[in-house]
């Protein structure tokens, strides 16, 4: 019959999602775990628990990339959002001193382009080798007329790890403990919305030069993946591993908190005990270029950056001052750049987040 339909004539290629399937399949066996069973393309992601935890608590974080999405489609760079889906998730479930281990990602788009999607998943597969958990399925939904030609969504979700008497609750934060910023990679995937509106204003200078990075590089740095650094800060930490000697070298964590949406200004305190407050010191926090000419470019105050980025701080690790040398020269074998921001405080009022 002439009028009869198929599901390709109403705008959805199985083939094509099958096509993907085959070609990223080499990409998430980079990924594999021992603890991961089974294969790619089975109806659920299975996970082998028994004997690694004596009473674990599984810890879920779920993100996406935000209007960063709209950057990378602009740019037609699809290789990189996908460690900085990957880097939302893991990095939150860290602040709990929870090691991530297994994700899983959502694709959707109105015409599945089998190219852009294999760039995208490899970056996504990438965001699990730095973070080191698996990647064990995901979802690619192809929905003609729910998205513009090009366009696609994305979102992940990881499931982590943490014996229940080392999990990092925020307790044992106390006055007089400093807050040591570690550095981001740029804007990570906050703020873009902002970042898209001073773009426009600007003319889109996406070559701009800004001190030998372009402007468009420098926008879109994949976000920072913390998880290998801090798991190995959290093993030197007495409390987390009770076999570690306690002696110099030793580096007690009182808290950590993931420099996300809300940026410094209100990310750090919810970690912070009722009761006490934190102080930060503006000096100290030194904008990287992107950052100053987003706040130049866009006239944007200097509170509002500090609520809407995380200006050049993407973790921080709250811990007495006598642990600072040893946790900076242990992040700097990472790569990572860290500095003490700021200090825990008895709160004086409801405003218990101070920057002066």
């Amino acid at each position: 019959m002439s009028d009869a339909l198929t599901y390709r004539a109403a705008g959805v290629d199985i083939d094509a999602g099958n096509a993907l399937v085959e070609r990223i399949k080499p990409l998430v066996k980079r990924t594999n775990r021992p603890e991961v069973m089974g294969g790619l393309g089975g109806f659920g992601g299975l996970f082998d628990l028994s004997g690694r935890y004596k009473e674990p608590v599984l810890v879920s974080g779920t993100d996406g990339v935000g209007t960063k999405l709209k950057l990378a489609q602009v740019l037609n760079r699809h290789d990189t959002i996908g460690i900085d889906l990957v880097g939302m998730c893991v990095n939150d479930v860290l602040v709990q001193g929870a090691e991530p281990l297994f994700f899983l990602d959502y694709f959707a788009t109105g015409k599945l382009d089998v190219d852009t999607a294999v760039a995208v998943v490899g970056g996504i597969a990438k965001g699990c080798e730095l973070a080191g958990c698996a990647l064990i399925g995901g979802e690619t939904a192809e929905m003609p007329d729910m998205y513009p030609p090009g366009e696609y969504d994305l979102a992940g979700f990881t499931v982590a790890a943490v014996e229940k008497s080392q999990m990092l609750t925020g307790d044992a934060i106390v006055a007089g403990d400093v807050i040591l910023g570690v550095a981001s990679s740029g804007p990570h995937s906050n703020g873009y919305s902002l970042v898209r509106k001073i773009l426009e204003r600007a003319g889109n200078p996406l070559d701009l030069d800004l001190g030998g990075v372009k402007l468009a590089d420098a926008l879109m740095a994949p976000t920072t993946i913390y998880v290998k650094s801090m798991l190995e800060l959290l093993r030197a930490n007495p409390s987390q591993n009770p076999a570690h000697p306690r002696a110099d070298s030793a580096i007690p964590i009182h808290g950590m908190a993931h420099i996300t949406g809300g940026g410094l200004k209100e990310n750090i305190i919810r970690v912070v005990p009722e009761g006490l407050g934190i102080a930060l010191e503006a000096s100290a926090i030194v904008l990287p270029p992107v950052f100053d000419w987003l706040m130049r470019e866009g006239n944007v105050a200097r509170e509002e950056m500090w609520r809407t980025f995380n200006c050049g701080v993407g973790f921080t690790v709250i811990l007495p001052a006598d642990a600072v040398a040893a946790a900076s020269t242990l992040l700097a074998k990472h790569g990572l750049d860290s500095s003490v921001i700021g200090e825990v405080v008895p709160a004086r009022s409801d405003e218990r987040v101070h920057i002066g």
